[in-house]
């Protein structure tokens, strides 16, 4: 099955380095100085692209945290991202500065969750150019249990060619209400270095 140039455009501007230096600089308040990886990685090859996510706090950049799995395809209607966990996150710590550690990595290696999935609508700025926004399906709720606590989370981004806006954030599951993240507005990131799908 061969991947269509949207799906492919998508997998190229979400693979990279970004950080949001401009941003924290700008509201330190609000938010703090990340660095996010987003690595292509060969799993599900024949009708999907890939990519290993992690973060860090730009003053402990050796301790990485939020491993994820986005497996970008073409859905029915529209293009989907599934999210999955690494089933031992702390086996690839540290793998958006350090691929080698994804060399092992294999899908049954992974957690799919199942209600952490968003669909994904384009909007055509030029020929081969897009702006790519994602939103959650209303019937499901991204939840899962992790080192032994239950964690909601509310997922979404914009994605184009040079920038990531992310919209993640954590939700108080008795409240509603978010605690992290993206609480008063996306982070902004600006990608420093792109990497080329596998």
């Amino acid at each position: 099955m061969s991947l269509s140039p949207p799906l492919i455009a998508l997998g190229n501007y979400l693979a990279g380095e970004f950080n949001n230096q401009e941003q924290a600089m700008a509201e330190s308040v609000w938010y703090v100085h990340l660095r996010l990886w987003q690595r292509p990685v060969n799993l599900f090859p024949k009708d999907s692209i890939t990519l290993f996510a992690e973060q860090a706090n730009i003053v402990n950049l050796d301790q990485p945290y939020r491993q994820r799995i986005m497996r970008l395809q073409q859905g029915s209607e529209s293009l989907q991202v599934q999210y999955y966990m690494p089933k031992n996150p702390a086996a690839f710590k540290g793998a958006g500065n350090n691929p080698t550690l994804l060399n092992s990595l294999t899908s049954d290696q992974l957690e799919l969750l199942p209600g952490c999935i968003l669909s994904i609508t384009q909007e055509t700025l030029a020929p081969h150019l897009y702006r790519f926004r994602t939103s959650p399906s209303p019937e499901n709720i991204c939840s899962f249990t992790y080192l032994g606590n239950k964690i909601q989370v509310s997922l979404g981004f914009e994605a184009t060619e040079t920038a990531f806006l992310s919209y993640d954030k954590g939700i108080d599951s008795e409240t509603g209400k978010a605690t992290w993240g993206a609480v008063v507005g996306p982070y902004c990131y600006a990608k420093v270095e792109a990497y080329n799908l596998v």
